[in-house]
């Protein structure tokens, strides 16, 4: 099934701000929110569709992937949108990418926070940022690697549940289990009814008489582990990838959160990127470029032969079509520019400059050429 312009899902125009979104997106937040419209399917797609058009096109690598590539420039490896199944899933989601709070949140107020959490569930973990330094090699064929982080894991002892028994689990006397607090005031203007999370039990709506002792009533604590990236072809400084419910584990058995893996290129020896491109700067000897010649130019997967023609001038680019970096989202690769650069020797012996200034009295070596630019090889003291 085609999927709607995300611009269009917002209607906005393609040139909009960040704050342009934020309005518009607000207004369909406002308008199909669950809680405006319980056990409507329709407004309930309305508003997960909103939701990945808004997170995708506030965000700026993802939005400049989008207006490249459409839709295709943001699924699959790990770069797509999140294809929220589930109302919670939006909450839990915009939780983490945000940080500091929901985004509904600020539009909704605490109530709509506490709706993605379910009583008894537990505090969802954290996400942990982690940046990965890869070479233009690895960025061509795409690579798999391991890394060992510090994170929050799942208490094996409680099996995350905090308790050191399964009886000393019971319902918070403060809320009665709801998991938040009601304090209701009244004005000329009506009755207003301000809920807040319960501080007594985190919001959970759960307290433990006898918290485990290794977690501390935690259900989680701190250790090293070994994680695997596989981090696809094509890959670009700055792009990132999600790797979901591998972050710190939640509290109390709440879900875990995310591993941002954010990708850095490392300065390569020969080559400069041009997003699937390279770009290889070849020195050639005079004759070489006058005569051409066939030599050997390094590539991503080894070395390979490049025919220089006759007369090839300094500057000149040559296609090595397929030789560069794989597309990300679509097959196929880029190639790599080869630009010639033409070497002058600075040292000459008297033998090479009495032939050098025998041939520069040829006809095909005086060319026509302006007389500020004739003495070709008297310039470099030849």
């Amino acid at each position: 099934m085609n999927k709607r312009d995300y611009y269009e899902i917002l209607g906005v125009s393609r040139s909009a701000t960040k704050e342009d979104l934020k309005k518009a997106y607000r207004k369909l937040a406002m308008q199909y929110h669950p809680d405006r419209n319980p056990d409507n399917k329709q407004a309930e797609e309305k508003f997960k569709e909103a939701a990945e058009a808004y997170e995708i096109l506030n965000d700026d690598n993802k939005r400049a992937r989008y207006d490249r590539f459409g839709y295709e420039g943001v699924k699959g490896s790990g770069f797509g949108s999140p294809g929220f199944s589930d109302i919670n899933d939006i909450f839990s989601h915009f939780s983490d990418i945000f940080g500091g709070g929901s985004i509904f949140d600020e539009f909704f107020g605490s109530s709509s926070r506490s709706r993605g959490r379910r009583r008894g569930s537990g505090t969802p973990g954290t996400d942990l940022r982690v940046t990965l330094i890869l070479t233009l090699e690895e960025i061509a064929a795409g690579v798999s690697k391991k890394i060992k982080i510090k994170k929050l894991v799942q208490c094996d002892q409680c099996n995350g549940s905090g308790a050191a028994d399964n009886t000393s689990k019971k319902t918070c006397p403060v809320c009665q289990g709801s998991g938040e607090i009601r304090n209701v005031s009244r004005s000329v203007f009506g009755q207003f009814v301000n809920i807040s999370g319960c501080a007594n039990c985190d919001g959970e709506g759960i307290v433990v008489d006898s918290p485990c002792r290794k977690c501390a009533g935690d259900g989680r604590y701190q250790n090293e582990v070994t994680v695997k990236i596989d981090v696809p072809p094509g890959a670009h400084e700055g792009s990132y990838m999600s790797m979901r419910g591998e972050g710190n584990a939640g509290k109390r058995g709440g879900a875990s959160g995310d591993i941002i893996v954010v990708f850095k290129e490392q300065e390569h020896e020969h080559f400069i990127r041009e997003d699937s491109d390279i770009i290889y700067n070849l020195a050639i000897s005079f004759p070489e470029a006058v005569l051409g010649a066939e030599v050997d130019v390094p590539t991503l997967n080894g070395k390979a032969r490049l025919k220089i023609d006759p007369g090839t001038p300094n500057g000149k680019l040559l296609k090595m079509t397929g030789k560069g970096i794989k597309h990300l989202n679509h097959s196929g690769y880029g190639d790599q520019i080869v630009k010639i650069n033409i070497d002058v020797p600075r040292k000459l012996t008297s033998k090479e400059k009495e032939l050098l200034a025998e041939l520069s009295e040829q006809p095909n070596f005086k060319g026509d050429i302006k007389d500020s630019e004739k003495g070709f090889f008297k310039r470099f003291g030849l």
